[in-house]
């Protein structure tokens, strides 16, 4: 991923077993093909340039088994840290809510839900008989980046879709492109983790 151009938008397959997908920036360039591997106790990500998976830019890994409090580590090819985003468990219960984390272990950004009743409308429509297939249209989760100012710097929404497959990232103010970066691998984990809601 060179520089970043927004919005960011992320386009889930719904052809493949893998939780796949592709990220493209303003212009229609594919910046990065997000391959979560499945059936692993761990959480396993690799992302790569584009959809031939020719090349490997980045992988994710999480540094626990399978918990609802979990970090989940960002390197490079080289194996260099490069930070991580932890989900923070208790608080996750009511709304999302993660930190990234920066490679000396400094936490740099928040990330939350917007609104944690979109995730109770989900859970409503999504038992009723017929209107549980249109739920990828009427409820569109929305997360924030704040940073330790508590000023916002970008925003990943869900778009109406009938699968649940699109997602948008917005810049709401600029940051340097060390960092987003680091923020997008922290917003490519979360969309794998949430993206079933909404």
């Amino acid at each position: 991923m060179n520089e970043l151009k927004f919005p960011i938008n992320f386009d889930f397959k719904i052809s493949t077993l893998s939780n796949d997908f592709t990220a493209t920036d303003a212009n229609g360039n594919t910046i990065a093909y997000v391959r979560q591997k499945m059936f692993k106790l761990k959480e396993a990500i690799t992302i790569y340039n584009n959809d031939t998976r020719s090349h490997e830019l980045y992988k994710i890994n999480a540094d626990k088994w399978l918990d609802f409090s979990t970090a989940y580590k960002f390197t490079d090819t080289t194996g260099t840290n490069l930070g991580k985003v932890a989900r923070k468990g208790w608080k996750s219960l009511w709304k999302a809510n993660y930190e990234v984390i920066d490679q000396n272990e400094k936490m740099q950004y928040r990330i939350q839900e917007e609104n944690a009743w979109v995730k109770v409308l989900d859970g409503f429509l999504g038992e009723i008989p017929i209107i549980n297939f249109f739920t990828g249209y009427l409820a569109n989760p929305a997360y924030i980046v704040t940073d330790t100012k508590d000023q916002k710097v970008m925003r990943l929404k869900k778009q109406p879709s009938f699968f649940g497959r699109k997602f948008q990232v917005t810049a709401l103010k600029q940051t340097d492109a060390d960092d987003d970066h680091r923020l997008m691998l922290s917003l490519m984990m979360l969309v794998l983790l949430e993206r079933r809601r909404g």
